[in-house]
């Protein structure tokens, strides 16, 4: 893998906040350990029973969107990625709560465990309001770069879906640029509304609530893995 301009591989971002309460805690002692995927295991053996696809949401925040799709599509198995325990945290309690057994879990930088799962085994992977490090020294910090657009590309199936939504401009041009100069992906838009609305059955999250509220107008932006 080539070396990446955009990309210093450190994890930058909060990995916890204020306290967890008695519930979330327990959800992190106790089904932490039993939800986190094994990337030593093949795309059949993640999870407990046979899935029709399988999918990814790098950073879930509090989890809202990755339990709605979970609830939605029982047939299909999804992975999500947070370090900020305490959006973990939130999740578990709900996963407990409501027994999806179609969700696992990784709580440390997506980056390490992007290389070690299979290759082109999976249908969608979901990036949803990354943090934008607006501050120009600080864009080298983005999760979208040259390198990880080719984690993402070696995951995905052909034809297989690479959706990333922002409230931030310059993150959506950033972005755009740099996975339309990659041979490995097509956008797919082709009028103004197809990344100007949200995807079918869209619950929305607190985040995108909050920007909408704040005047900011998301991007929904979809591509395919040619």
């Amino acid at each position: 893998m080539t070396q990446d301009p955009d990309r210093n591989r450190a994890f930058f971002g909060r990995v916890k906040g204020k306290k967890l309460r008695s519930g979330q805690e327990a959800s992190i002692n106790d089904l932490l350990p039993q939800l986190r995927v094994n990337p030593e295991l093949g795309p059949d053996k993640i999870f407990d029973r046979p899935m029709k696809e399988l999918w990814i949401e790098i950073g879930f925040g509090g989890g809202e969107h990755l339990a709605h799709r979970a609830r939605e599509n029982p047939d299909v198995g999804i992975i999500g990625c947070e370090p900020f325990i305490n959006g973990m945290a939130k999740l578990l309690v709900v996963v407990d709560n409501e027994k999806l057994d179609n969700i696992r879990v990784w709580e440390r930088d997506a980056t390490e465990l992007l290389p070690l799962l299979p290759e082109a085994s999976f249908q969608t992977i979901y990036l949803l309001y990354p943090d934008p490090w607006p501050k120009r020294p600080q864009r080298k910090r983005r999760f979208i770069s040259d390198q990880t657009l080719e984690m993402i590309a070696r995951l995905l199936v052909k034809g297989g879906q690479f959706r990333f939504a922002t409230d931030i401009d310059n993150y959506a041009g950033w972005g755009l640029a740099r996975i339309m100069r990659s041979s490995q992906f097509r956008w797919t838009a082709e009028r103004p509304d197809d990344w100007r609305k949200p995807w079918a059955n869209w619950p929305g999250t607190r985040y995108e609530a909050k920007a909408i509220r704040e005047g900011r107008v998301p991007s929904y932006m979809t591509f395919e893995r040619i």
